[in-house]
C-alpha cells in the first residue's frame, strides 16, 4: 500500500511508503520537486534523506560539490532545462545511490568524468557538445543501460571507449551535426539506438549506419530538405549486415516521391516491422505502384499513423495500392483522413488490416475485395452507415476480430447479412443500432460489444447465439436485464448506465452461467421488486461489477442517493402472503390474549375502572371555582343499607379519610334532626355535603333507594356531566330487580355510571384509586367555605312538597 503526504515548504515534498512482505521492512521514498521555481542555485534546506530531487525547468548554471554532499539516499536527480555549462561527475560521488541522472536540455561544453559504479541511466542529450563526451571513466559504468548523449562531431574514436558496454538504450539528442564519421554508430553495442535529428540534416549515412547498429532504430526530424539519392542510384544500395528489425520514424515531411524511395529503400532490407508517425507529404507524382519493386523482402507489418497531405491534388489510386499491392501480413494507416480504399483485383495474403480514424465510406465495399486471409479488421471511427454491406464483404474472409466502433452503423429488418463462420469478435459500439441490430449477427460469435447505442431491448426471434460469452450493452435504452434463452454460454453481462428500475428474476433463472454482471449506474427504484436482486449480491461475492459504488437508488426520493447495499427491505414487507398471514397469526394471538384475560383477568372490570377514573380526572380540571361555592359543611355524604354497614366502617371510610382528618365524612345516623325524617335527614345531607357516595346492593335498592329517587328526579343531578354523586355497585344487582318506579337508578345501571367493587382483593388498589380521584376536591378552599359559609335552607314550602312526594313513593 502506498502512503503519499505533501508538505509545501519551499519546494513540494512528498513521502511514499511502499510495503511489500510483511518480512521485509518498509521502503521509504522522499520525492522532493523543485521544478519550475526560477532558482539559480540549489536550495540548502532540502531534507537530506531525499531519494527523488526534480530541479529541472529552473535557472541553475553552475553546480558545487556541495549541492548534493548530503543527500546520501539520492537515487534519481533531475537537473533537465537549466543553463547548466559545465559538469563534474564528481560532485555526486558521495552519492552512492543514485542511478538516475538527467542533465539534458542545458547549455554543456564539457564534463568532468568520475566513475559512478551504481549508475544505470545518464542522459547529457540536447547540450553544446563540440564532440560526443565519452571517455574511459565512461566504459567503467558497468550497470549503465540507458545513455544520452549529444555533439556536434561524432567520430569513431569516441564510442570504441564504450564498446565493451551491453546498452539497452542509446539517445543521440542532437541541436546541430556539423560532422559524422561514417561507420561510428555501428560501433556501439545497444539494443535500441534512437537519434534525434536537427533540422535540414542529410540522414542517410546515419540511417545506414544505424541500421547496422541495434535491433530497433527510432529516427526523429526527416525532411525535405535533406539530400535523396536518385530511385536508380536507390535500386543499386545493398545494405550488408543490417541488424534492424523494427525501424520507427517520426516527424516525417517529405514529398511523395521521396517518401516512397523511402519505402523503396526500406523495402529490401532487414526491416520487418516498419511504422511512420506524425508523415506529411504532397507534391506531384511521378513514381507510383507501377514503378516499385516489390520483390525480395522480409516486411510483415507498416504502420502509418497520424498522416497529413500538404496539397490534395494526389491521384488517390496511386497511393492506395501502392500500400495494398505491397501483399504483407498486417497494414495500418489511420489518422489519415482517407476517404477511400482500393485493393488489387486478386488476393492478397493481408492478415490485419487497420483504417481506423479516416473518411472510408460504404463505397469501399462496392468492389469485389478479395482478403481470404484475414483475421483482423479495424474501421473504427469513420463514415460506414450500412452493416450488410460489411457483412458481405467479410463473408468472402477467414475474419476473427472486427472493429466497427464509432461509425454511423445502422441495420433494418429487410437486409441480410452473410457473416463468416470464424468470426468470434465484434466491436458495434458508438453507432445508431436499434433492437433490430441482434438479427444481423455471426452465429458463432463470442464477445461483442454493442454499448452506445439505442437499443431498448433484446428481441426473442433472434438466432441463438450459443457461442456467445462476453456482451457488452452499456449506455443504451434497456429497461430490463436480458434473458439468456439465446445466450446460453454468457458468461460476462455489462449493462451499465441503461434505464433500468428494478432487474427482473428471469434473468438470474435464465443465466446461471454468468460470472460477471455489471449493472451499475442504472436509476434503480429500490422497492420490493429489488429485493432478490440485492440479495443476489449476498450469495454472489465477486459478482456484480462496481458494487457497492455504483448501485445506488434514483427511486423513491426518500431514498435518492443511497447505496443498494445499505437498503433494508424486509422478507415480510415485501411478501404479500406471507404478509397476510402474519396479520392473521398476529390478530388470533392477540384475540386469544384478549379473550384469556377478560376470563382470568377480569379485564373488562379493570378498563371500566380506567375509562372512569379518567372521566372524572377530566370533569375534575373542569371544575370551576363557582360550582365549590355551596353551601357545604362535608366533603363527602355516604348513604348505604344497615346489611352493608360493615363493609362501610371497615373498609370503605378507612379508605376514604386521611390520617390527619382533613376529610369530613357525613354518616346519617350521627347528623340526623330529632325533629325530621329520615327523608329530610338524608336530604339534609346530600345538600350539606360536597359530594356524595351511595353504596348500591340489593338491600339498598329495596330498602334505602326510595328516598332519593324523586328527589334526583326533581333536581336533575344524574345529568351525564354530573360530579357530585359517585355510586358504588357492592354485590350485582339485575335490571330485572330494579323496581319500575325507579327509571333514573335504571339508566343508571344500564349506562353502568358506577364504581364496581371488586371480589377479587388483589383488584382493590385500583378501585380505591378510582374512587378517591372521583371525591378529590380542593381541601382547603372547602374546609375555609365551610368555617365562613353558614348552611342555607332551601324553601321550605318546595322541600315539604318534595319529602312528602318522598313519603309517599316509599309507602
Amino acid at each position: 500500500m502506498k502512503h503519499i503526504r505533501s508538505i509545501y515548504v519551499f519546494c513540494s515534498i512528498v513521502t511514499s511508503v511502499h510495503s511489500g512482505a510483511s518480512k521485509l521492512p518498509e521502503e521509504t521514498e522522499l520525492t522532493t520537486n523543485c521544478s519550475n521555481m526560477s532558482l539559480r542555485k540549489v536550495p540548502e534546506d532540502l531534507t537530506p534523506t531525499t531519494t527523488i530531487l526534480d530541479l529541472s525547468y529552473n535557472l541553475l548554471f553552475q553546480l558545487q560539490r556541495s549541492d548534493f554532499h548530503s543527500f546520501s539516499k539520492l537515487k534519481v536527480l533531475i537537473l533537465c532545462r537549466n543553463r547548466i555549462q559545465e559538469l563534474d561527475i564528481k560532485t555526486f560521488e558521495f552519492n552512492k545511490e543514485l542511478r538516475y541522472l538527467d542533465v539534458s536540455y542545458n547549455r554543456l561544453k564539457s564534463v568532468t568524468w568520475f566513475s559512478l559504479a551504481g549508475l544505470r541511466h545518464l542522459d547529457l542529450s540536447f547540450n553544446d557538445f563540440d564532440t560526443v563526451p565519452i571517455c574511459e571513466e565512461t566504459g567503467n559504468m558497468s550497470h549503465l543501460e540507458i545513455l544520452g548523449l549529444s555533439g556536434a562531431k561524432i567520430q569513431k574514436s569516441d564510442f570504441q571507449k564504450i564498446a565493451h558496454l551491453h546498452l539497452n538504450t542509446v539517445f543521440l539528442g542532437l541541436r546541430t551535426l556539423s560532422h559524422y564519421e561514417e561507420g561510428s554508430l555501428p560501433i556501439l553495442n545497444t539494443t535500441k539506438l534512437h537519434i534525434v535529428l536537427p533540422m535540414n540534416t542529410n540522414f542517410w549515412v546515419l540511417w545506414r549506419d544505424g541500421m547496422k547498429t541495434s535491433k530497433i532504430l527510432e529516427i526523429t526530424n526527416i525532411d525535405g530538405k535533406s539530400q535523396f539519392a536518385s530511385y536508380e542510384t536507390q535500386q543499386n544500395l545493398i545494405l550488408e549486415n543490417a541488424k534492424t528489425s523494427i525501424l520507427l520514424l517520426n516527424k516525417v515531411d517529405l514529398l511523395w516521391d521521396d517518401l516512397l524511395l523511402i519505402f523503396q529503400f526500406v523495402w529490401h532490407t532487414s526491416v520487418e516491422y516498419f511504422q511512420i508517425q506524425h508523415v506529411t507529404f504532397g507534391g506531384k507524382v511521378y513514381l507510383d505502384h507501377n514503378s516499385f519493386d516489390y520483390s525480395n523482402t522480409v516486411m510483415r507489418t507498416i504502420k502509418l499513423e497520424n498522416v497529413h497531405f500538404r496539397i490534395f491534388n494526389i491521384p488517390q489510386e496511386r497511393v492506395y495500392l501502392l500500400f495494398t499491392k505491397m501483399d504483407i501480413e498486417n497494414l495500418t494507416i489511420s489518422d489519415a483522413q482517407m476517404p477511400h480504399m482500393l485493393f488489387p483485383i486478386y488476393p492478397t495474403r493481408f492478415q490485419y488490416l487497420n483504417f481506423a480514424n479516416n473518411i472510408l465510406t460504404d463505397d469501399v465495399f462496392k468492389n469485389s475485395i478479395q482478403l481470404p486471409h484475414l483475421k483482423t479488421l479495424i474501421l473504427k471511427d469513420n463514415k460506414l452507415e450500412t452493416l450488410s454491406l460489411v457483412s458481405c464483404f467479410a463473408g468472402n474472409t477467414s475474419l476473427r476480430h472486427l472493429d466497427l466502433s464509432e461509425n454511423l452503423l445502422q441495420h433494418e429488418n429487410d437486409e441480410n447479412c452473410l457473416w463468416p463462420e470464424t468470426l468470434i469478435t465484434m466491436n458495434l459500439s458508438s453507432n445508431k443500432f436499434a433492437d433490430s441490430v441482434f438479427r444481423c449477427l455471426p452465429r458463432n460469435i463470442q464477445i461483442l460489444d454493442l454499448n452506445n447505442n439505442k437499443i431498448q431491448t433484446v428481441p426473442k426471434d433472434i438466432i441463438h447465439l450459443t457461442s456467445l460469452r462476453e456482451l457488452n450493452l452499456a449506455f443504451n435504452f434497456l429497461t430490463d436485464l436480458p434473458g439468456c434463452s439465446h445466450f446460453r454460454r454468457l458468461s460476462v453481462l455489462n449493462i451499465e448506465m441503461n434505464l433500468i428500475l428494478s432487474p427482473s428474476l428471469d434473468f438470474f433463472q435464465s443465466c446461471q452461467e454468468v460470472k460477471t454482471l455489471n449493472v451499475g449506474r442504472n436509476p434503480f427504484r429500490c422497492t420490493c421488486e429489488l429485493r432478490d436482486f440485492i440479495q443476489l449480491k449476498k450469495y454472489s461475492e465477486g459478482m456484480m461489477v462496481g458494487w457497492s459504488d455504483s448501485y445506488i437508488c434514483e427511486y423513491p426520493l426518500n431514498l435518492k442517493g443511497t447505496q443498494l447495499k445499505d437498503v433494508h427491505l424486509p422478507e415480510i414487507s415485501c411478501n404479500t402472503p406471507l404478509l397476510i398471514v402474519t396479520i392473521v397469526v398476529i390478530m388470533l394471538v392477540l384475540g386469544m390474549a384478549v379473550a384469556f384475560c377478560c376470563l382470568h383477568f377480569d379485564l373488562p372490570w379493570y378498563l371500566r375502572m380506567l375509562g372512569q377514573w379518567t372521566q372524572t380526572w377530566h370533569r375534575f380540571r373542569k371544575t370551576t371555582q363557582e360550582q365549590l361555592k355551596r353551601n357545604i359543611q362535608f366533603h363527602v355524604f355516604i348513604s348505604y343499607s344497615e346489611h352493608d354497614s360493615a363493609w362501610v366502617k371497615y373498609e370503605l371510610i378507612p379508605n376514604v379519610e386521611k390520617e390527619d382528618g382533613s376529610v369530613l365524612i357525613c354518616l346519617h345516623e350521627g347528623n340526623s334532626d330529632p325533629g325530621k325524617s329520615i327523608t329530610e335527614d338524608t336530604i339534609n345531607c346530600i345538600e350539606k355535603s360536597y359530594k356524595s357516595i351511595f353504596v348500591l346492593s340489593p338491600n339498598f335498592v329495596q330498602t334505602e333507594w326510595c328516598h332519593y329517587e324523586l328527589y334526583f328526579a326533581h333536581h336533575d343531578l344524574f345529568h351525564e356531566s354530573s360530579d357530585y354523586i359517585i355510586l358504588i355497585l357492592l354485590e350485582p344487582i339485575p335490571l330485572y330487580c330494579i323496581p319500575t318506579r325507579y327509571p333514573k337508578l335504571k339508566t343508571l345501571m344500564e349506562k353502568k355510571a358506577y364504581l364496581e367493587w371488586p371480589k377479587d382483593r388483589r383488584k382493590c388498589g385500583l378501585f380505591w384509586a378510582n374512587l378517591r380521584a372521583a371525591i378529590r376536591v380542593n381541601l382547603l378552599e372547602t374546609r375555609e367555605m365551610c368555617e365562613l359559609q353558614t348552611f342555607t335552607e332551601l324553601n321550605e314550602e318546595s322541600r315539604g312538597s318534595a319529602i312528602s312526594l318522598i313519603r309517599t313513593d316509599c309507602l
